[in-house]
């Protein structure tokens, strides 16, 4: 123990010296990460404009004035509604004075409250876009509404009511707040925002060139002869490669840990409990360091090792939603599950939902036995590297 401890430890001093853990497993991550939020996270944040509204509807109506109204109390949006004549409507918007034009006509709120109906004339302007769309909704939900209290006048109608209680009907009906509200609730279980995915994509994306040093080392280390004289001396040799596989994990394991956090701090996203995030964390970081096991039994040198890893570093990667979700089903989908990273940010998806160990065993199962499978492969593949 005391030997695998001791090149253990002057594996890490080798792997912090010559910085390529930092600059790679660290610094190139944060800094992928930065970029991406630059490019994507401005697609996800929309910024709307003021709006001008040119409107025209009777002052003395209120159901009307209240259907002009109801557009300056959009959240979010900010709406100048001018009142303007009938006529002048659509040449204000032709003319890019007003982004909307609104042309409520006159008896509206009498043939509503009668159930008549009216029709309401909408024209978009010059340099209209998805202000304009998003007050068009609100207009056709707001006449919605008026609808329903036409309807229900109109039922009345046909019951029998007098002239004044199909007016109270429909306008109640028309006033009455919605028995169907809407929240904004968390992500479902399974998924990440964007910004979750984006960090966890990248951790786990760079975790296998971070596994990679360490464990790719035993090639180098065997084309300068340094190998040989390692199993030269008087220990176990399969200590040598407990040893690079300890340091490796080690690696890897503070590495993700460290982008984690940073993505956490930077980018203000969050993955849960602490505790289902290590247990993540050490299952993924298995995986990747038992795959770098087989590169370096079928590479045949350093070059061909460092070319090998870095191609099952994007492909799975890239499968695994590094840098943009990838749904697929039947054998496609089940294929991608067993990505481990993959199923790393799926892990991490079920953890920010609320999940606890239980709910992430399957994810964590997943990456397990991708690690034996990968164990088990390299034990069996011959060491082309011995063999050259």
């Amino acid at each position: 123990m005391r030997q695998l401890l001791t090149m253990v430890a002057a594996d890490l001093r080798q792997r912090v010296r010559d910085r390529s853990v930092l600059v790679f497993g660290i610094l190139v991550p944060i800094a992928l990460m930065f970029v991406l939020d630059l490019v994507f996270g401005e697609m996800e944040q929309v910024e709307l404009g003021a709006v001008t509204v040119a409107a025209s509807a009777d002052r003395d109506d209120e159901l009307a004035q209240a259907l002009v109204g109801v557009l300056t109390e959009v959240e979010g949006l900010t709406v100048t509604v001018e009142e303007v004549a009938a006529e002048e409507v659509q040449g204000r918007a032709e003319a890019g004075d007003a982004q909307l034009g609104i042309v409520v006509p006159d008896g509206f709120g009498a043939a509503v409250t009668a159930g008549q109906g009216a029709t309401v004339d909408v024209v978009e302007g010059d340099g209209a876009g998805l202000e304009t769309d998003i007050l068009i909704s609100v207009v056709h939900g707001v006449a919605d509404r008026m609808t329903a209290g036409t309807v229900a006048a109109a039922a009345g109608t046909q019951l029998g009511l007098g002239p004044d209680e199909l007016g109270q009907i429909g306008q109640q009906v028309a006033q009455a707040p919605p028995v169907v509200t809407t929240v904004e609730g968390r992500t479902a279980s399974e998924q990440l925002d964007p910004g979750a995915t984006m960090v966890a994509g990248q951790a786990s994306l760079f975790l296998l060139f971070t596994v990679g040093f360490g464990v790719l080392a035993l090639i180098s280390e065997r084309e300068q002869g340094t190998l040989a004289r390692l199993r030269s001396m008087p220990m176990r040799p399969g200590l040598i490669v407990a040893a690079k596989a300890v340091s490796s994990y080690v690696l890897g394991v503070l590495a993700t840990l460290v982008l984690l956090v940073a993505g956490a701090v930077f980018f203000d996203v969050g993955f849960g409990s602490a505790l289902n995030v290590a247990v993540l964390v050490l299952a993924v970081v298995a995986a990747a360091t038992s795959l770098s096991f087989i590169v370096v039994r079928v590479a045949r040198t350093s070059e061909q090792a460092g070319v090998s890893q870095a191609i099952l570093a994007i492909v799975l990667g890239v499968a695994g939603g590094a840098f943009f979700p990838i749904g697929a089903t039947g054998a496609a989908g089940r294929l991608l599950d067993i990505n481990p990273t993959a199923a790393f940010s799926r892990g991490l998806g079920i953890s920010a939902g609320g999940g606890s160990l239980a709910d992430i065993a399957a994810p964590v199962l997943t990456m397990l036995a991708f690690a034996a499978v990968c164990a088990l492969v390299s034990r069996l593949v011959p060491d082309r590297g011995v063999a050259a």
